[in-house]
């Protein structure tokens, strides 16, 4: 198991230290990338390490880091080459430029070059769609990629290079890029570059301009109004709208109280609220378990539902016993519970007393065969 440095840890009391006492939770997401960048992924003892400083139980981590993908789960290359394969960048080439890098590397979806450089990913969206086909480098954008000019990058990145993304800064290690991820600067040179939209951004403005389409009244030259300010004025507006209110009109006199249950319906039932009138829970809660507080059976407007008959009983142990002994722990290329033909005979037995030791007690009772 891995031990993480002094300096990881000082970097997630550090990232702890942003939240209110209460809500250190919040600091999970931030962790992941800070136990990311000291391993290049997830590893158990990054999500034990998570599970400690946060005070959580392993399974809640492991469910947070499962459910994001940007969130490696097992060894990763120092650059990770993301290309959509999603519906616009896939028209527009995608998937060429996918099985290109494939056959070059010799690697598939979610695998590492042997020299552990390059990770190979299909994207689902890489929310460019304007600079499609569309390729990302540890998350930077190399824009309207070919299938060459793919090859071109993962050479040059193999070579020991890191060549200039089409936007956005000089290329740095999925590492580095979790160090970002988590919240800390980049301090290395060329690590932080300005730059402004291409021009496939700025077609509808463009088209905007050229037809003479704006928003009325907008003034771009607004200033941005602090919280205070903004505040303030909320409140002046809200005193406004609350002076400008006409006077309350009186009250309409009271109706005629509605006639009781039994004298509407005849029902014996208690006076009771209608069920869309309660929560989802308490009207469950009335429906299911009915007493001389709640609703009964012939309320209006409520059910109660009947138990059907109890299932057929069925040597369940003896076959979970034979099952398990029958499909060893699936590794992390098959997902378990896939060997249904070893799952349908261990029932088959269960039910006819020959499976796992029920061999034994039809022999013993003089039927059955021992197979």
């Amino acid at each position: 198991m891995s031990t993480f440095t002094e300096e990881t840890r000082l970097r997630a009391r550090e990232i702890i230290a942003r939240y209110p006492a209460d809500r250190s939770r919040s600091a999970l997401l931030p962790l992941l990338h800070l136990v990311q960048s000291e391993e290049g992924y997830v590893s158990p003892a990054g999500v034990e390490f998570c599970a400690e400083v946060l005070g959580l139980n392993k399974a809640q981590v492991g469910a947070v880091a499962t459910f994001y993908t940007m969130y490696k789960r097992k060894p990763t290359g120092d650059y990770l080459v993301s290309v959509c394969t999603n519906t616009m960048c896939d028209v527009l080439g995608g998937q060429k430029v996918y099985d290109a890098l494939a056959e070059h590397l010799g690697v598939g979806h979610e695998e590492t070059t042997a020299d552990g450089k390059i990770t190979l990913e299909h994207a689902e969206c890489l929310a460019a769609c304007d600079y499609g086909p569309v390729m990302t480098v540890n998350y930077d954008f190399f824009d309207n990629v070919e299938p060459q000019g793919a090859l071109d990058v993962v050479e040059e990145l193999r070579a020991g290079g890191r060549p200039m993304p089409t936007r956005g800064a000089r290329l740095c290690t999925l590492k580095e890029m979790a160090v970002q991820l988590a919240g800390f600067a980049d301090e290395r040179d060329g690590a932080v570059a300005d730059g402004g939209p291409g021009e496939p951004s700025l077609r509808g403005l463009r088209l905007a301009e050229q037809h003479g389409v704006s928003v009325p009244g907008f003034d771009p030259k607004t200033p941005i109004r602090s919280k205070a300010e903004a505040d303030r004025a909320a409140a002046e507006a809200k005193a406004k709208a609350e002076a400008a209110k006409p006077a309350p009109a009186p009250e309409p006199a009271k109706a005629a109280e509605p006639a009781k249950p039994e004298a509407a319906t005849g029902s014996t039932a208690p006076d009771v609220k209608a069920p869309d009138a309660k929560s989802p829970q308490v009207r469950t809660a009335e429906t299911r378990q009915p007493d001389a507080a709640t609703a009964v059976p012939d309320a209006p407007g409520t059910k109660v539902p009947v138990d059907g008959p109890a299932p057929v009983p069925r040597d369940a142990q003896a076959a979970q016993a034979a099952g398990t002994a029958a499909n060893p722990p699936a590794g992390d290329g098959k997902p378990a519970g896939d060997a249904v033909g070893a799952q349908e005979r261990n029932l088959k037995e269960a039910e006819a007393g020959t499976g796992a030791d029920g061999a034994d007690r039809a022999d013993a009772n003089g039927s059955g065969a021992r197979k």
